[in-house]
């Protein structure tokens, strides 16, 4: 009994304490409110009886829908009972290797939607995947190496450099820590933790007393109580908002939908409308009638749609991915197209996500660095003028300390690619004595160093000694510039230190969004050979200031600029400082004069936001909630949003966004996950060459179904006007299944090779919420079907008065809708730009091959024995062909006059 109710007065406890602004209390209450020792920790039996009562320290495994049940679903689709039903009535009618062609279209798209679906379970793997495997503990006061999974509240965790952070940890002890929390918050650099408490009201990236699981040490230790642990955690709380965000259908998904609902009820009415007339005006025999309408209806129904569909997204896709854009989703190829905003981190996807030195200033010189990341390469300027660095008084021993008061190390592999071992600020200052010229192979041996006081917050400096083998002993110091300005006496050339000059200079890079560190140096004598903490006295000389920041990638500028020519609006969203924010901002051509913060978010309500969101370009000190609630303000407006990242913390924000963007190289699996669009390399310019083979896509399908639908209607609109004028048939339901799939596998399949329409970047956006048939695009399709149904019925009655056969009739019937098809070809290359230019035959090598598959394929038709018996097609002469031709040819005219009169009008696209 007394087992029982301690066990339910844990639980109580547990739950009480839930939810507790943790950062705000001080240690000692902490350890209270926990029952835990700060040294001994928990003993093994308390920590037993708390993970069963708390459970593991892992995410659980969603409730996954059997994959049966799935795999049913994918046919749970108005395109595909449209699908079903063409199979059914080309089956009906003895055409078996269509109907099985169609039904293969049907499985093929059910498998790849299968093979697409759980993203949502998957995201929530690779979150899962972020908690590290093991963790240095104090239980019964000894340090153990458990599994990170047997954690629990209470428990006390070693944390060094190097750790994965197992769990969520209110530090009770720091010595030199600084954590890379670039996954969970944006935070683009080290954040250095001490114990203190902080505000209760501080957000996340501002509790500096807290460690969060999945972050990484990345220099000091700690000791730390667990204070969250499996869900509870903010990496839980994450996954949590992962698993609620339902993914939205893309736009083109949506269209398609919308249009195979249309197209089926207009089928259907036109059918019934067709079957009553004929049996109850026209008083035809009922069997023959139920034939010409099952005829009507495969002739109308575009079953060629959903395969042309996938087939030119599944060359998107190819193009896409030679382009470094990996697509996790076929749809999405389209949907970027039709992007009217980008919500975009700025951590690594705008900038590198490498601290780089831009800044230098000197005693009398204000010097900017070129070039970005850790890879050796750019130079020095003054007011734009490049400068050998040598020649400025000062600069080779400012150099020297950025490279020996250093413990960072750059390495050059075998990719050519420069990486990092170490802090990212010190890693700027070993770029840029590398820069200089001065490399740790020749300065290191040089000057050895002989002893070190590191870096510590409390102390805001580091200090090495070193020597030169000639018996000159020098003190290097780096640091806060406040605290090394109070260490010097001078400056370099020996002139008294002069403060104004200096602080101004550290006014301008922090208003820059730089991050400010002071150098200097001290003789020290030859007697001793170390260094205490006391004997760190106002003695230095100050050799300058460094001035670093994680700058914009330069192709990101171009990119951006790109994108907003085309009419789409970027959107920086990130959880760095909002000053840090704007300067990046203003450097990649965002609006920067206006910078919203999470807590101005936070105090917004869901219409104030809307309003925000439309205005403004930077968001600084975003967390999930806070990007989630922005695409939804932006969502309700009718934006199609794209949103990019590379930590777990975008992760529910790329689901949420219509598309999803992650990084492929410094990106979490969890953002990878959960996006639609993964880009290998890292690059936000790569999305604007993304955008435009997007745009090309969607353009692309439109072509294919301008193409398309105008055929299936002329075919459908001449067995219509054959019953309502009382009339035999020019086709038979064979010959246009016939026609059917040869043009589908042809014509419409060329236009999926088309390459860009000029000037497509200079357009904007095509609205979200504009249907796959435009106004203007069935016009033209009306247009076209009446010229077609015009020309076919007009060479059937030509060869029917000059005494031909009904075979011979049908049989040019049939030839008049492909060569109408095949002019038409020509025409829809171009939306309403002109085809009188050598371009429009050579262009595109694959209309050529087509167009010649498809006059073989024709000339089979009519010339041998197999398809005179398949299809009851009969030879034809001279003459036919002349007048066919002839027809053929005043369409191309006819549809290039309409053409004329959309570019008159200014309609640029359909």
């Amino acid at each position: 009994m007394e087992n029982d109710a301690a066990k339910h007065d844990e639980k109580s406890t547990g739950k009480s304490l839930h939810g507790l602004a943790w950062h705000a209390l001080p240690p000692d209450e902490i350890a209270a409110l926990w029952k835990t020792s700060k040294q001994s920790g928990l003993t093994a039996q308390e920590a037993a009886q708390r993970l069963s009562d708390f459970g593991e320290n892992c995410l659980p495994e969603p409730v996954r829908r059997a994959a049966w049940l799935r795999f049913l679903l994918q046919f749970h689709n108005p395109l595909i009972y449209v699908l079903l039903l063409a199979g059914s009535v080309t089956l009906a009618l003895g055409g078996l290797v269509d109907a099985l062609v169609i039904l293969g279209v049907v499985v093929i798209n059910a498998v790849i939607g299968f093979v697409q679906e759980g993203k949502a379970e998957r995201a929530l793997d690779a979150v899962r995947g972020m908690l590290a495997a093991r963790a240095a503990v104090v239980r019964d006061g000894e340090r153990q190496h458990i599994d990170a999974a047997q954690l629990v509240p209470g428990d006390l965790v070693l944390l060094e450099s190097g750790d994965k952070i197992p769990a969520d940890l209110r530090l009770i002890h720091t010595r030199n820590l600084q954590v890379i929390e670039s996954a969970l918050t944006g935070e683009s650099a080290p954040v250095e933790k001490e114990s203190a408490a902080v505000s209760q009201q501080a957000n996340l990236a501002d509790r500096t007393n807290m460690c969060y699981s999945g972050t990484l040490v990345s220099y000091g230790q700690a000791q730390g109580i667990v204070v969250a642990t499996g869900v509870l955690t903010e990496i839980g709380r994450i996954g949590a908002m992962v698993s609620d965000v339902k993914s939205l259908v893309t736009p083109l998904t949506r269209r398609l939908d919308q249009f195979a609902r249309q197209i089926t009820a207009f089928i259907l009415g036109v059918a019934a409308v067709t079957l009553l007339y004929g049996y109850y005006i026209a008083q035809l025999p009922l069997f023959d009638l139920f034939l010409a309408v099952v005829g009507l209806a495969v002739a109308a129904i575009p079953e060629g749609m959903p395969a042309i569909v996938t087939i030119v997204l599944a060359i998107g896709t190819r193009v896409m991915a030679r382009k470094k854009t990996i697509v996790r989703r076929l749809p999405a190829v389209e949907t970027l197209g039709s992007v009217s905003v980008i919500c975009t981190d700025k951590t690594g996807t705008l900038t590198r996500n490498e601290m780089t030195a831009v800044r230098l200033v000197l005693a009398g010189f204000e010097i900017t660095v070129s070039g970005a990341g850790y890879a050796p390469d750019g130079g020095f300027h003054i007011n734009g003028v490049s400068i050998d660095p040598a020649a400025i008084a000062g600069f080779e021993d400012l150099a020297r300390c950025a490279l020996l008061c250093n413990d960072a190390r750059i390495h050059h592999d075998a990719a050519d690619n420069w990486t990092l071992t170490g802090d990212p600020t010190e890693g700027a200052l070993m770029t840029l004595a590398h820069k200089a010229g001065m490399e740790p192979s020749g300065a290191a041996p040089q000057w050895p160093r002989v002893d070190a006081i590191p870096f510590e917050s409390e102390r805001q400096y580091m200090v090495t000694l070193n020597h030169d083998h000639g018996g000159r002993h020098l003190l290097f110091l780096k640091g806060a510039p406040e605290r090394v300005f109070s260490l010097c006496k001078t400056q370099s050339g020996g002139t008294a230190i002069d403060r104004d000059y200096w602080e101004a200079a550290v006014t301008r890079a922090a208003q820059a969004g730089e991050r400010v560190l002071a150098l200097a140096q001290a003789h020290w004598t030859e007697n001793r050979q170390d260094i205490e903490v006391s004997d760190i006295a106002p003695r230095f000389e100050l050799l300058g200031l460094v001035g670093i920041i994680d700058p914009p990638r330069e192709e990101a500028i171009a990119a951006v600029a790109e994108c907003h020519s085309a009419g789409v609006r970027v959107k920086m969203v990130t959880g760095d400082h909002a000053i840090t924010a704007a300067a990046i901002g203003s450097q990649l051509g965002l609006v920067s004069g206006r910078t919203l913060t999470g807590d101005a978010i936070e105090n917004l309500d869901d219409s104030a936001l809307r309003e925000h969101a439309l205005t403004t370009d930077i968001f600084a000190r975003a967390t999930p909630e806070h990007k989630l609630r922005l695409i939804t303000a932006l969502q309700s407006q009718g934006h199609l949003v794209a949103m990019t990242g590379d930590g777990v913390n975008d992760a529910p924000a790329l689901k949420a966004a219509d598309i999803g963007v992650a990084m492929g190289q410094k990106g979490t699996d969890a953002a990878r996950e959960a996006s639609d669009l993964v880009l290998t390399d890292d690059n936000f310019a790569t999305i604007a060459s993304a955008i435009r083979e997007g745009r090309v896509v969607y353009d692309n399908i439109k072509k294919s179904l301008m193409h398309m639908l105008p055929t299936n209607g002329g075919e459908a609109g001449v067995i219509l006007l054959a019953i309502f004028a009382g009339l035999p048939l020019p086709v038979t339901a064979g010959q246009i299944l016939w026609v059917n799939t040869v043009t589908s596998v042809t014509l419409a399949l060329a236009l999926a090779f088309e390459p860009a329409e000029r000037g497509v970047m200079t357009l904007a956006p095509r609205p979200p919420g504009e249907p796959l048939i435009t106004q203007a695009l069935g016009l033209r399709i009306l247009f076209v079907i009446v010229l077609m149904v015009a020309a076919t019925f007009a060479i059937f009655n030509w060869e029917l008065q000059r005494g031909s056969s009904l075979e011979t009739a049908r049989t040019a019937a049939v030839n008049m809708i492909v060569v109408c098809e095949l002019f038409y070809l020509f025409n829809v290359r171009h939306f309403t730009a002109h085809a009188f230019r050598l371009e429009t035959l050579r262009g595109s090598p694959a209309v050529l091959l087509v167009s010649g598959i498809l006059i073989v394929l024709q000339l089979a038709f009519t010339y041998t024995a197999p398809m005179h018996h398949l299809f009851k097609s009969v030879a034809l002469d001279i003459h036919s062909w002349a007048a066919i031709l002839s027809l053929g040819l005043l369409l191309f005219l006819c549809v290039e006059a309409e053409k004329t009169f959309l570019r008159i009008a200014r309609i640029d696209r359909l």
